[in-house]
C-alpha cells in the first residue's frame, strides 16, 4: 500500500470515528431514561399474614426523535411472593390481546404500560399509542373517569395513576378559539381487571355478585367479549374552555362500560350464567373555580344504559337496566399553612323505578381528605375518609411519606374497611391492612 493510499484510508477512519462519535453525543441528548423501583410489603391486621410482599420496576425511555415529535415507553416488571392478589396466573380474558401481561409462573409479570408518540401537525396536538385519558378530578370515586379500565387487584387501594390500565387510543387535541377539543378513538377492547375467587380482594357484595341459591349447580357459564376492532371501538368528545375565572368542559363518550354484566337463570336443572359487556352513552361536563383560599368543583354525567342486579330469582335474567345520573360536589381549602382539605357530595341516582333492584334508587357517598406536610415538605401526612350512606360502610385511608432524598421515598400506610359487609366497601372489612414501603427514583 503506498504512503498516500495509507494516509487516505487513515484520513476515512478518523472521519468515520468523528461521525460516529457526533451521531452518538446527539442520540445521547435525544434519549432520556429514567425509571421508578418500588418495594412494598402489606400485612393483614387480623390475621398478621402478609397480604403482599412484592417489587415494582418501572422503567421510561423518552426519545425526540424530531423537534416536534416524541416517542415514551414505559414498561412495568411486578414481583409478588405472595400470590395472594391475584392467585395462580388470571385468565385475562377481560384484555384485548395487544393488551395482555406477560406471566411468568405465579409471582412475576411484565407489560407494556404505556407507549406513544406526540407531535404536532399545525396547531393540532396529537398522541397515539398506549395512553392514559383522563376525565373529571374526583378523589376517590368516579364520574367521568371511565374510558380506560381499572384494576381491582387492590380494590382501590391504588392511586387511579397505577390502577388505571392505559389503551391503544388516538387522541387529537384541536385550538378552537379560546377552547379545546378533544377527539378519542379507542380500539382496544380491554376493560376491567376483577380479582379471581380465592383472591384477597374478591367481590362478595351482593351489589356486584349474584347471590346463587346453596346447593343448585351451575349448568352453563358463557362469557362474550366484544373484538371487533373498529365496530366495537369507543370514542369520546370533551370541549374545554375558560371563561371569568370557571375551568368548564362538556364531555361525551359511546363506550362499553368496562365491568361485565352478570345475567344468571335459575331453574329446576340449576343455574345458568351469561357475562358481556354493554354500551353506553355518557354525557356530561366539569366546573371548577377558584375562590380566595377555597376551590369549588362539580363534574356530572348521565349514562344511558346501566345494569344493575335483582332480586329475581327465577323467570328473568336478575338484571335491571336502567339511565343513572351521577354527580360529586367538591370543596377544596388550602388557607392554613401547609394544610390541604378537601370534601365532597357524590350521588348516584338511577331513573329505573324497579323495586327489585338490590341497589338504592338514590346512593349517596361522602368523603374528606386531610393532608398537611411538615418540615419543608419533607413529611407528608395524609388521611382519606371514604363513607357510603345507604350501606353504612367505608374505608379508611391514612398515609405518611418520608423524602429521604431527592430519588427515594419511604412510606408508612393503613386502610381500614368498616361497616355492612354486603357494602362496596364492608365486604373487605376483614382485609385491613398496614403496609410499609420504599420508592427509588433513577
Amino acid at each position: 500500500m503506498s504512503k498516500t493510499s495509507a494516509q487516505l484510508l487513515l484520513t476515512g477512519a478518523i472521519t468515520l470515528l468523528g461521525g460516529v462519535e457526533a451521531f452518538a453525543m446527539e442520540l445521547t441528548d435525544r434519549v432520556e431514561f429514567s425509571g421508578l423501583l418500588e418495594a412494598e410489603l402489606a400485612v393483614d391486621t387480623s390475621s398478621g399474614h402478609r397480604q403482599k410482599a412484592e417489587f415494582l420496576l418501572t422503567p421510561e425511555i423518552a426519545i425526540d426523535l424530531t423537534p416536534t415529535t416524541h416517542l415514551t415507553l414505559i414498561t412495568q416488571f411486578r414481583g409478588d411472593t405472595t400470590d395472594h392478589l391475584e392467585p395462580g396466573k388470571p385468565t385475562q380474558h377481560n384484555r384485548a390481546s395487544i393488551s395482555k401481561r406477560l406471566l411468568q409462573g405465579n409471582h412475576l409479570s411484565g407489560e407494556l404500560r404505556e407507549a406513544y408518540i406526540d407531535t404536532d401537525i399545525g396547531k393540532t396536538f396529537l398522541r397515539i399509542g398506549k395512553q392514559q385519558v383522563v376525565w373529571g378530578q374526583a378523589d376517590g370515586l368516579k364520574v367521568l373517569d371511565v374510558l380506560n379500565p381499572q384494576s381491582f387487584r387492590e380494590f382501590i387501594l391504588d392511586d387511579f395513576d397505577d390502577s388505571r390500565i392505559a389503551l391503544w387510543t388516538v387522541n387529537a387535541e384541536i385550538p378552537i378559539g379560546g377552547a379545546f377539543l378533544q377527539l378519542l378513538w379507542i380500539p382496544d377492547q380491554t376493560y376491567d381487571d376483577i380479582p379471581e375467587a380465592g383472591a384477597t380482594f374478591a367481590f362478595t357484595s351482593p351489589l356486584i355478585i349474584p347471590e346463587l341459591p346453596a346447593g343448585i349447580p351451575i349448568t352453563n357459564s358463557t362469557f362474550e367479549k366484544p373484538s371487533r376492532v373498529f365496530a366495537d371501538s369507543d370514542v369520546g368528545a370533551k370541549l374545554a374552555w375558560f371563561v371569568d375565572g370557571w375551568d368548564l368542559s362538556l364531555n361525551y363518550a359511546y363506550h362499553y362500560s368496562d365491568r361485565p354484566v352478570v345475567r344468571h337463570r335459575i331453574s329446576s336443572a340449576g343455574v345458568s350464567i351469561k357475562e358481556n359487556y354493554e354500551r353506553t352513552h355518557l354525557l356530561g361536563g366539569t366546573a371548577s373555580n377558584v375562590f380566595g383560599d377555597i376551590t369549588a368543583r362539580g363534574e356530572f354525567g348521565y349514562s344511558s344504559d346501566r345494569f344493575y342486579l335483582t332480586t329475581a330469582q327465577t323467570n328473568a335474567d336478575g338484571i335491571a337496566q336502567t339511565g343513572e345520573f351521577t354527580y360529586v360536589l367538591g370543596l377544596d381549602y388550602q388557607g392554613w399553612t401547609d394544610w390541604f382539605i378537601s370534601t365532597q357530595l357524590f350521588q348516584s341516582v338511577v331513573t329505573n323505578s324497579a323495586t327489585d333492584m338490590i341497589r338504592d334508587k338514590v346512593d349517596t357517598t361522602l368523603t374528606l381528605l386531610l393532608r398537611r406536610d411538615f418540615l419543608n415538605e419533607s413529611i407528608q401526612a395524609e388521611a382519606l375518609l371514604i363513607k357510603n350512606l345507604n350501606q353504612r360502610d367505608g374505608l379508611l385511608q391514612a398515609s405518611l411519606k418520608y423524602e429521604w432524598s431527592t430519588s427515594i421515598r419511604i412510606k408508612l400506610g393503613a386502610d381500614i374497611f368498616y361497616g355492612n359487609s354486603n357494602g362496596l366497601f364492608g365486604q373487605f372489612k376483614q382485609k385491613d391492612q398496614i403496609s410499609m414501603g420504599i420508592e427509588v427514583g433513577f
